[in-house]
């Protein structure tokens, strides 16, 4: 099997799968995105897209599908997970627990919603990854200040204002990875000091037991939005249960791999090489 690894930036997920790939016996064909000729893509099988940037990510994956090459993720799982509100409205859909959450295209409407899911909120741009410009409101004058901030962005998605309720998780979340049909690990992101658990924002990874529920939802999830290889976050509300808050379509893993010394490379690879057995 001849194996291509797109990427704009190597990180420590891209250098392992190159290691472990070889290990496996599987020739890499490496794709550096901005300084790669598309039309030069030729016998290669499968293609793991791990580009940093989203706009790198989605438009060489469009090329290398339009050439007919298979890859990990495809671009509508991909299309999905970047843009929030096509996450949740599509998780809602299939009945999907996520936190209440609202649409406002003015300020007025913003606040008025606010004031129906009751503070604090938490507001969101509707694309972005590791905790940026996500930002939570206690009180009506703080989310007045973040709306207008946002009302005199350039970026025109700003101006369409996600707000959601905040949910009083325990100083933790959980990143669980689905790879193929399988949740096979995951970790607790903790952080006593901020509420925003990213791990890219200073908060710890812990091992984490996947119980059956959590399996069962990380599946459900990979039925709704597609793909083969998902970071799914959740929430614990104490009410409610776990709650769907985001679904990452080129998911970083170090951190889980060093605290649960679980090979999550492996585990990826073997799969991708088990399917195209098949």
């Amino acid at each position: 099997m001849i194996l291509g690894i797109s990427y704009d930036v190597i990180r420590w997920e891209e250098r392992d799968l190159i290691e472990k790939a070889k290990k496996l016996g599987i020739e890499v064909f490496p794709i550096h995105i901005p300084s790669f000729d598309f039309n030069a893509i030729s016998n290669v099988d499968v293609i793991i897209q791990r580009a940093v940037s989203f706009y790198h990510a989605i438009s060489s994956t469009i090329l290398m599908e339009e050439r007919g090459n298979k890859v990990i993720n495809p671009s509508a799982t991909l299309q999905i997970c970047e843009n929030k509100l096509f996450t949740t409205s599509l998780l809602r859909r299939n009945n999907i627990m996520v936190p209440e959450t609202r649409i406002a295209f003015s300020r007025e409407k913003a606040l008025e919603y606010a004031r129906s899911i009751g503070y604090p909120v938490v507001i969101k741009p509707l694309m972005g990854s590791w905790g940026r410009m996500v930002a939570k409101a206690d009180t009506e004058d703080s989310l007045e200040g973040l709306l207008e901030y946002a009302e005199y962005s350039r970026l025109p998605f700003y101006n369409v204002f996600y707000i959601q309720k905040y949910v009083k998780k325990p100083n933790r979340d959980i990143r669980v990875f689905v790879i193929g049909d399988e949740v096979p690990v995951g970790i607790y992101r903790v952080n006593e000091k901020n509420w925003k658990t990213n791990t890219a924002l200073g908060a710890r990874a812990e091992p984490l037991k996947i119980d059956g529920e959590i399996n069962e939802i990380a599946l459900k999830v990979k039925q709704v939005i597609g793909g083969f290889f998902l970071g799914v976050d959740l929430l614990e509300d104490k009410e409610l249960g776990y709650l769907v808050s985001e679904v990452n379509g080129v998911p970083e893993y170090k951190n889980t791999v060093r605290v649960n010394n679980y090979d999550v490379s492996i585990k990826l690879l073997s799969s991708i090489k088990e399917i195209y057995r098949r």
